[in-house]
């Protein structure tokens, strides 16, 4: 088949596209924007790329079949003209990879609102190194493995990451419903994408659907831990595995420890010690992603016996890109690149550097560019988080004109109660205002180490980069 991409550009698109061509089909897409390292590998498989969008282009193109991003919504012109026309079939990117990557494999969905990238990637990190050839998905830039995308061996398990956001403008059901899974990792639940769902109540109502379609002879790994997983219910159609710090937990992550040279933790297995860990990933928020993947691996593989498992690789696994990615590493001061934008994901990561850096001054630096963070909806929680760093600097407000007054992200506000906990807090209008500020304030670095944590799902307007360059002249 011929299929067309709207949007190929982004990470589970371009991810996705490399996929259904490995899997034999003619595959070609349009974007805006694409550019390295996503256009370089797009082009190295053999995939046509064509920048923005055209009715006539679309038409002579004459796919088989056209996927519609996420990020496409009504207004788009080839949008438009497929619903006018309705000369071609159109489809989710969830649907197709259901119809034409996961139907018939063994399916591991990493579900969660937090880990998910971490989880996903580190599970077929151990599946690989366990000598076998899954196929994945991961949504983001990992390090291990060496790729986002991979079709794998079809007699061995696909290893996807499963968003709750929706599928399409057309679909409203979260992404994960489409993914068939006969294993489903559900790493954690809390309230996120205001633009999405109306409350708490209506997440866990997606995630209750997800594991009714977990087959009878399959898995739920669940955070054992979590009181908005507990509140599912028993789930009694299929098999649960608990995971988690708690005595409750089928596998438990017991005497973590954490400093600078790394951290380490203990496995238990049924309440008999399995084996320990040492690693360099950060918090026990990676510990518990670690335990999350280790038992949705270990029971694909060694459904009887998960802990047959070899773990020796772990110590090898270098993350992924963008999560708490360290970007220079100078003695007085070292740069932090962080995907958080929701406050539990500030909270944990701030908590462990304490642990990974000790006595450094710690800069924050965050941009509320989600749905969610450029809302007031979270604004509370952000507060208590941010006030974990020891100085602040609060980026522009993203799409700040799209949003009203009273429902908006609200900069002075936080400023005003960071300095009610002791703690310097600086706002600005602009992220070009911002870098300068940044800049002014903590370069050379003078007295303790510095550490400068970036927290943002987006780009901060390259003032990242522009930093780590200024810095490493100064």
């Amino acid at each position: 088949m011929k299929i067309y991409f709207m949007g190929i550009g982004g990470t589970a698109m371009g991810n996705a596209a490399l996929l259904v061509r490995a899997a034999g089909h003619d595959v070609l897409g349009a974007d805006t924007s694409v550019y390295p390292p996503m256009s370089t590998v797009l082009a190295q498989a053999g995939i046509t790329l064509h920048e923005g969008y055209d009715t006539t282009r679309l038409e002579k193109l004459a796919p088989d079949l056209v996927v519609i991003g996420n990020a496409m919504s009504r207004g788009n012109v080839e949008v438009e003209w497929l619903l006018d026309t309705r000369k071609l079939a159109f489809t989710s990117l969830p649907e197709l990879l259901a119809d034409f990557v996961l139907k018939g494999r063994q399916n591991i969905v990493i579900a969660g609102t937090h880990g998910k990238t971490t989880t996903t990637a580190l599970t077929a990190f151990l599946l690989r190194e366990n000598g076998c050839d899954p196929g994945f998905l991961i949504g983001g830039v990992p390090q291990d493995p060496p790729v986002g995308s991979h079709l794998g061996a079809a007699t061995d398990p696909f290893v996807i990451e499963g968003d709750e956001y929706d599928s399409a403008f057309f679909d409203k059901r979260s992404k994960f419903i489409h993914y068939a899974p006969h294993i489903a990792v559900l790493n954690n639940l809390e309230f996120d994408h205001v633009d999405i769902f109306r409350d708490l109540q209506d997440v866990q109502r997606t995630f209750f659907h997800l594991t009714r379609i977990v087959p009878r002879n399959g898995w739920i790994v669940l955070n054992g831990d979590d009181a908005n997983l507990a509140a599912l219910g028993p789930l009694g159609w299929t098999r649960v595995v608990r995971v988690g710090t708690g005595e409750n937990n089928d596998l438990r992550i017991v005497d973590f420890r954490e400093s600078a040279h790394g951290a380490s933790f203990k496995l238990t297995w049924k309440g008999q010690a399995w084996r320990g860990v040492k690693w360099t990933q950060p918090g026990l928020f990676n510990a518990r992603n670690a335990a999350m993947a280790i038992c949705a691996a270990g029971l694909a593989l060694h459904p009887e016996n998960p802990t047959q498992l070899n773990l020796d690789c772990l110590f090898l696994f270098r993350g992924v890109k963008r999560r708490q990615e360290l970007l220079l590493d100078a003695p007085q001061l070292k740069v932090v690149e962080d995907f958080g934008h929701h406050p539990t994901a500030l909270a944990e990561t701030l908590h462990s550097f304490r642990n990974r850096f000790p006595g450094s001054v710690i800069t924050a630096v965050f941009e509320p560019r989600s749905n969610t963070a450029c809302s007031r909806a979270m604004q509370t929680g952000f507060m208590r988080s941010l006030a974990m760093a020891d100085e602040v600097y609060l980026g522009a407000v993203n799409r700040a004109d799209k949003i009203k007054n009273d429902e908006r992200f609200d900069p002075a506000a936080v400023c005003e109660f960071l300095a009610t906990q002791g703690v310097g807090a600086y706002a600005a209008a602009t992220n070009v205002a911002l870098l300068e500020k940044l800049v002014a304030h903590t370069l050379p670095v003078k007295g303790k180490p510095l550490l400068v944590v970036f927290f943002t799902n987006g780009s901060f307007d390259g003032i990242i980069g522009k930093f780590v360059t200024a810095a490493a002249s100064s």
